[in-house]
């Protein structure tokens, strides 16, 4: 059975990591331009910081035996950031090339210990991911972020993740991208305080365009980056997209995307509630394959995410 198989059909879900970013710069002390941690990929000792990070994760889902999605450091890795980032494209590629090396080492090093580990390559949005400066239509996605997707073809990646999706459009695109590529890819989007996602579309609006511009070709669909007030009243839907819901990876924070961008210092929320939340969440999404955080998140807020998930659900 392939890794991706096995996520699909375990009985209890993956983890994930947590705010990668923000534990990055907030808690380790780095700086990167425009939040884009990849270009910390020829700092060693950001390097260093990296695995102890992933260490602390993959050390929770050893301890109550689950699998694991390990994600890339690529999620700025759009040659549509190179320009920004005082970078090349094709510098910018070879640095998702070192990302996923980087992660390969990681699923080298803990595999024997858990299984399975699914090297997942991250992609981000073109433009913000709080607020799109412009909506990419599929084909202008697919051409933007196609470079990308074939650096993950040509690596041990398992599968893609589109992370913090803003609207419909590029969504399409990414997905169009990793089909020919011959790629599995998870579409996660992120919403505002409303609920909806930036771009004015509901989950269950943009889930079922995107189903419908390809054929369902999505493994599954995430939520990320908004705190789960943000959207836990839409997933009371009992219509047939939330079966289509695979992930949750919240923000700790229930601030909105805009307050956010100006805070000058990390919301951590609250963990334990946090991870009660998620408990509560568990009833909602009958096909839940994978848990973490997002932004504010660290290995507290994951840990309480996997007592209530893991712990008390076995109870």
């Amino acid at each position: 059975m392939s890794r991706i198989e096995q996520l699909l059909s375990a009985e209890r879900p993956f983890l994930t990591d947590g705010g990668f970013e923000t534990s990055l710069f907030f808690k380790d002390g780095f700086d990167a331009p425009e939040f884009a941690a990849i270009t910390l990929m020829d700092n060693k000792d950001a390097v260093d910081a990296m695995k102890r990070y992933f260490d602390g994760f993959l050390a929770m889902a050893e301890s109550v035996g689950v699998g694991y999605v390990l994600d890339t450091n690529t999620w700025r890795g759009s040659v549509a950031w190179a320009e920004k980032l005082g970078l090349t494209e094709d510098e910018l590629l070879v640095l998702s090339r070192d990302a996923v090396d980087l992660a390969v080492d990681i699923r080298k090093k803990w595999e024997s210990r858990v299984s399975p580990i699914l090297v997942n390559g991250v992609i981000g949005p073109a433009g913000d991911g709080y607020a799109p400066d412009q909506l990419l239509s599929p084909e202008q996605a697919r051409k933007l972020h196609a470079s990308q997707v074939k650096i993950f073809a040509d690596k041990e990646v398992d599968m893609i993740s589109a992370i913090t999706m803003t609207h419909v459009g590029e969504a399409i695109g990414i997905t169009n991208a990793t089909d020919e590529a011959g790629i599995p890819v998870v579409i996660s989007f992120t919403v505002e305080t409303d609920g909806r996602l930036p771009a004015g579309e509901t989950i269950g609006e943009a889930i079922n365009a995107v189903d419908s511009a390809t054929q369902h070709a999505p493994l599954y669909y995430m939520l990320n980056c908004a705190h789960p007030d943000h959207f836990s009243e839409a997933l009371k839907s009992q219509e047939a997209w939330i079966w289509r819901i695979g992930g949750i990876r919240a923000n700790a924070s229930r601030l909105s995307h805009a307050e956010l961008d100006a805070a000058t210092e990390l919301d951590e929320g609250n963990p334990e509630e946090f991870g009660r939340l998620h408990e509560d969440m568990i009833g909602m999404l009958p096909n839940l394959r994978v848990v973490g955080g997002c932004c504010g998140t660290d290995h507290r807020h994951v840990q309480c995410v996997s007592r209530h998930v893991h712990v008390r659900n076995a109870a």
